[in-house]
């Protein structure tokens, strides 16, 4: 495992983080599989954690506090997020600061997840859901400086909105934010357009999720594929999505050099951005574990095959399944 600087925070934190919502209650989470599966990731060398309160109302941040407990002679990096007061996510332009994190649901949240952990404080504190029009009222910064002052929480963050990277340019370029969480992959490029400079400029930490686009960049999506309809993932891939995801997907299979597997192939390109401090893709079983840690070990991909990558850059806009 290598190891990138996380903003102007100086921790030191893997490549290859730990997105823990598929732990939170996605169809087939199994706990005792998802233990085994985080100690490995440790054992590994993966010392960066992401949660949130959402993922199962604290069950997944229950999971990351005996992860903890388990591995007290080690540094691990702990980040939740807050859910919003309206629990309405993703976040619209008409939900204010008030509707989504006054200060007292700031207060009550950081307290609930500290909690549901059963840890004394979390390094990075985020919001789940963010509109840079919330700056125009800070009285949520002063309540979390409040709570980092006590010692509850170290850093502060940000989650974006699916395919909206434009919107946390504010909130990075404020100063009042520490890290910014945004997806990143081989389709979701743009925000290297005016995110990434900004957060290079102002020195804030940058984690990538959805490394894979919800499955696609594994190879394993088909038209056949389907989700029981509790699973979130029934309703993200609707007929329209699902048709034209698999033939963007499917497209990039002639460039897949031989030994390397699509999924590789996602993470090492996504590497090759030195803006990035941490990438966080779900690994619920210990073979997805051990072969996405390997990416990092493998390093960056050739620079011929990252330029054809960057030709499938795929432009979306939120719609009412995008969520």
């Amino acid at each position: 495992m290598r190891y990138r600087r996380f903003g102007r925070t100086e921790w030191k934190v893997s490549e290859i983080g730990y997105g823990m919502w598929g732990m939170g209650g996605w169809t087939g989470s199994d706990d005792e599989q998802s233990r085994r599966s985080l100690q490995r990731a440790v054992d590994l060398g993966c010392n960066f954690f992401d949660t949130a309160w959402g993922y199962g109302d604290g069950h997944s941040e229950a999971l990351l506090g005996e992860l903890i407990r388990a591995n007290a002679d080690q540094k691990l990096y702990t980040a939740t997020k807050m859910p919003p007061k309206n629990f309405m996510w993703p976040s619209r332009r008409e939900y204010s600061a008030n509707d989504c994190f006054p200060p007292d649901h700031v207060e009550k949240y950081v307290h609930e997840s500290l909690k549901n952990s059963g840890l004394d404080s979390f390094d990075l504190m985020q919001f789940h859901t963010w509109e840079d029009g919330w700056l125009a009222n800070p009285r949520w910064a002063h309540k979390l400086d409040d709570l980092r002052h006590q010692g509850l929480i170290q850093a502060i963050g940000i989650s974006i909105n699916r395919w909206e990277p434009w919107n946390g340019v504010a909130a990075v370029r404020s100063g009042l934010i520490d890290a910014v969480q945004v997806i990143y992959n081989i389709f979701d490029q743009n925000p290297e357009d005016e995110l990434f400079p900004a957060c290079e400029e102002m020195d804030v930490a940058v984690i990538a999720r959805v490394p894979f686009d919800e499955g696609s960049l594994t190879g394993n999506l088909s038209m056949e594929s389907s989700w029981p309809d509790d699973d979130w993932r029934s309703s993200y891939f609707v007929p329209e999505n699902l048709e034209s995801t698999v033939e963007h997907a499917d497209a990039l299979k002639p460039l897949l050099p031989p030994e390397m597997t699509m999924a590789e192939m996602s993470l090492r390109f996504i590497l090759n951005n030195q803006n990035v401090s941490t990438i966080i893709p779900g690994m619920r079983r210990l073979s997805h574990v051990e072969m996405n840690i390997e990416a990092s070990d493998s390093g960056s991909l050739p620079g011929e095959l990252h330029d054809k990558l960057m030709a499938h850059r795929w432009d979306r806009q939120p719609t009412d399944w995008s969520q």
